[in-house]
């Protein structure tokens, strides 16, 4: 089995009163494919905001690769796509994929700029500002920044709100190819029809988790028939 990615002990985030998530125990190996399913306030996004470093846990502890969310080793490693991404409105879609390649040792005139631009659907508006860009456009473009930089594991919080067909297609398909080249996924999402294209497949249930296991399995819990 490959090394371990993520792990969690007892990790537990509190606001006030209100339990968000956990104690949550959970290992997930390098190169793994896994799908987040829960409802609105299931802690789905809290999970993802530890892992990513944006948020502190209340108790327990969070470690990737080895290290804390937050240090310089994981940051060099991970790349993360919230579910509310933030586009710089005086950068153009090229401009943003150049800095962001950039950040990360490449030279701005990578290839994957063009190629992601393409397949993304974002031909003809790669020179325009995200503050022209409808909900769906942003979407896009956040989800080529998240793809343009090197990275060993990636955090997805909803990514296929807002996307066509052809767009959610064209992401999974990138997806599935970070994964055949060893990248770890963790892809928090509602939709139905992106399921089997996991290979594990998390729920959380009020800050619990409640199944782990092949996502295949989840369908009963995305009915909320079994979801409380």
């Amino acid at each position: 089995m490959n090394d371990v990615a993520i792990r969690t002990v007892d990790l537990t985030k509190t606001y006030g009163d209100v339990d968000a998530l956990g104690p949550i125990d959970l290992e997930i190996h390098e190169g793994e494919s896994v799908v987040l399913i829960g409802h609105n306030g299931s802690g789905k996004s809290t999970l993802l905001n530890l892992l990513a470093g944006t948020l502190e846990p209340s108790d327990g502890m969070a470690r990737i690769f080895g290290s804390d969310p937050d240090s310089i080793h994981v940051r060099q490693r991970r790349s993360w796509l919230p579910d509310n991404p933030v586009l710089y409105d005086d950068l153009s879609l090229r401009e943003h994929l150049e800095f962001t390649i950039r950040m990360h040792g490449g030279s701005g005139d990578e290839s994957i700029i063009d190629e992601l631009i393409e397949r993304l659907g974002l031909s003809g508006r790669e020179e325009d500002l995200p503050s022209q860009f409808s909900r769906g456009l942003r979407q896009k473009s956040a989800a080529a920044v998240a793809l343009v930089r090197p990275f060993f594991l990636l955090l997805v919080d909803e990514p296929f709100v807002g996307l066509d067909a052809t767009g959610r297609l064209a992401f999974l398909d990138l997806l599935e190819e970070a994964r055949d080249g060893g990248a770890t996924l963790v892809v928090a999402t509602h939709d139905p029809e992106v399921i089997d294209r996991f290979d594990r497949g998390l729920v959380l249930d009020n800050g619990s988790l409640i199944f782990d296991g092949p996502a295949v399995d989840v369908r009963p819990y995305l009915s909320g028939s079994v979801l409380s």
